[in-house]
């Protein structure tokens, strides 16, 4: 399934993203990136804390100020400075 084509609509902006991914060269940088971008990628899906509450359920709430979450917006944000700094 890793090779198979899949036949699919993107907007210009999706297109910029997967375009930029693939043009990267094979390195250990283009593994760290992907794996980064899989990763953001299910929590976005599925924006669940491993963090474990008072009643041992695990957090679902990204408006929580827990540390996981506040860490994640932080990194967030640091990289949309970055990158407004190259625009």
């Amino acid at each position: 399934m890793r090779d198979a084509t899949v036949h699919v609509t993107l907007t210009a902006e999706e297109w910029e993203l997967i375009s930029t991914l693939r043009d990267m060269p094979p390195s250990p940088l283009k593994h760290r990136v992907h794996a980064l971008v899989n990763e953001l990628i299910g929590f976005i899906r599925d924006p669940r804390c491993a963090e474990m509450q008072g009643d041992g359920v695990p957090c679902d709430n990204v408006s929580t100020a827990c540390e996981q979450c506040v860490h994640v917006a932080d990194m967030l944000d640091s990289m949309d400075r970055v990158g407004s700094l190259k625009r």
